[in-house]
This record gives structure tokens, C-alpha cells and sequence, in this order.
């Protein structure tokens, strides 16, 4: 007599996944539709400077617009780095309670370098500034989340991709992130100059620090 052996098929669902787009996609429908002509200038960013001219100041962070395009953003990276890791062997993109660790860990990280961020500008008193600063780095990053948005639905859906498309997109977010401060640093070159030390301290305690800290675990992870 032949035993036939039984084996669960273990299917991973994607279920998740679309419901996520789904809300990503209607929070950024809702924001356009309360607030169209902001919605508008902030599409036109890679070509105008009159978004960042506009809402140049540092209230602005705090407002529903901001805080909505916010969880996209959010929601649009824990994606593409859950994306990048499983194109490197280091987990699985349907993996939910992987999606939940990023994204918990992403939220985390942003807000409690926020609350330090104050707390410093506090101190040596140039919150103004430093709210202004926030304000931009968060407007172009929320930028490339939404452009990255799209991107990360066909990673996802699809299988045959080349694994060069998420190192392209890593160094172009790098790129774009180094030419933010540049552009930055030159808007607020008076600010800066005139309160040097505590801008060195600020660019070294909490824009260069946290990343290479965060690059060493991953390293060491992986070893």
C-alpha cells in the first residue's frame, strides 16, 4: 500500500497589502479635495519653489495637510524598505507582522528624533528655525513617498524585477535628500552662520548619527 503524505500549501496573503494602497490612495484623494490649490503646488514642487515659498512657515508642520500626506509617507517607505529587504534575501513582502515591525520602528524613530529636535531648539533657542527646517525636509520627503508610492505596488505585485530598481531608487531618495539640505542650508544661510555651533551639533547628534547607528545594527544584523 502506498502512504500518501498530506502537506498544508501555504499560501501568503496580499490581502493586507491592497487594503494599505487602498488608504494610502484615499488619504491623498481626501487632502486634494479640501485642500486642491495646496494639493496642486505641492505636485508642481520638482519644478516650482512656490510651495516652499508659500508655506515656508514652521505652523505648517502641525496642520491636517501636512499630518495626512505624513501617513502615506510613512506607510509608502515601511513598504518600499519591507520591498528592498525581501529583494536581498532578508524577509518575505507578504510577511504582515514584518510590515507592522517597520512601520512601528519608522514611526517611532521620526517621532522621538522630532521631540529631541525640540527639545535642543528649546535650549539654544532657535525653534523658529528649526521648525522651518522640519517643515522642508518633511515637504520633499513626503514628495518622493508619494512618488515611490507607485512604484512600490508594482514591486510588490510583481515578481520578475530586477533587483537594480530598488538600489536605483535608494540612491536617487539619497540624492534628493542630500540636495534638500544643500538647498536648505542655502535658504537659511544667515539663520545658520549665526548660530554655526548649534547647527554642527544638530546636523551631528541628529542627521548623521541616528542613520549611521541605524546602517551599523542592520550591518550587524546581517553578519
Amino acid at each position: 500500500m502506498i502512504e500518501h503524505l498530506l502537506h498544508p500549501r501555504i499560501t501568503e496573503s496580499k490581502d493586507w497589502a491592497t487594503i494599505l494602497f487602498v488608504l494610502a490612495f484615499a488619504i491623498i484623494a481626501f487632502t486634494k479635495s479640501i485642500y486642491e490649490n495646496r494639493f496642486a503646488d505641492f505636485m508642481n514642487l520638482i519644478f516650482s519653489d512656490k510651495y516652499s515659498k508659500v508655506y515656508r512657515d514652521g505652523s505648517h508642520l502641525k496642520g491636517t495637510f501636512t499630518i495626512s500626506l505624513f501617513f502615506v509617507q510613512v506607510i509608502s517607505f515601511a513598504f518600499f524598505i519591507q520591498l528592498s529587504l525581501s529583494f536581498f534575501g532578508y524577509g518575505s513582502k507578504t510577511d504582515l507582522i514584518l510590515y507592522i515591525q517597520i512601520i512601528t520602528v519608522l514611526i517611532f524613530f521620526v517621532l522621538s528624533k522630532y521631540l529631541i529636535e525640540k527639545i535642543i531648539a528649546t535650549a539654544f533657542n532657535i525653534e523658529e528655525f528649526m521648525e522651518q527646517f522640519n517643515l522642508q525636509k518633511v515637504t520633499y520627503r513626503t514628495y518622493i513617498g508619494l512618488f515611490i508610492l507607485p512604484i512600490n505596488i508594482i514591486l510588490f505585485y510583481y515578481d520578475t524585477i530586477s533587483r537594480n530598481i530598488p538600489l536605483i531608487i535608494i540612491s536617487i531618495v539619497l540624492i534628493v535628500n542630500i540636495l534638500v539640505y544643500f538647498i536648505s542650508i542655502k535658504r537659511y544661510q544667515n539663520l545658520i552662520f549665526s548660530k554655526m555651533f548649534y547647527f554642527i551639533l544638530y546636523l551631528c547628534a541628529l542627521e548623521i548619527a541616528p542613520y549611521f547607528f541605524m546602517f551599523f545594527m542592520f550591518k550587524k544584523g546581517g553578519a
